[in-house]
């Protein structure tokens, strides 16, 4: 799929290189892999948010817990690698537990 920049962004002397567009397909995909990473985390924190006490064992908690943080570290690399680094309002919007933010990047066996 080819996109090309909007012609708002058009600038006199700005021509469209071949650096030019390749660097505005290098930025839709990063924005496009933040997206699919935020819906990772989404839907590891509903699955363990589903957990229940009186059907699921402990160990698979702790497996959620492990996916999720799992999630959300993939998430916090991805909005580096974007240049942002402030986390908290990440944590705040998507309300990850201290359980999994405790866990996140920790290497396990």
């Amino acid at each position: 799929m080819s996109v090309r920049p909007p012609q708002s962004f058009h600038q006199p002397g700005f021509t469209n290189t071949g650096f030019n567009v390749l660097e505005y397909e290098l930025m839709s995909e990063r924005a496009a892999a933040l997206g699919r990473q935020g819906v990772k985390v989404e839907e590891a924190l509903a699955a363990l948010n589903a957990w229940n006490p009186d059907r699921d064992s402990g160990a698979r908690r702790e497996s959620l817990c492990d996916d999720a943080a799992d999630a959300v570290w993939g998430l916090f690399i991805q909005r580096e690698i974007c240049g942002l680094r402030n986390n908290r309002e990440i944590i705040k919007r998507y309300a990850i537990p201290s359980e999994v933010l405790s866990r996140v990047g920790a290497v396990r066996k």
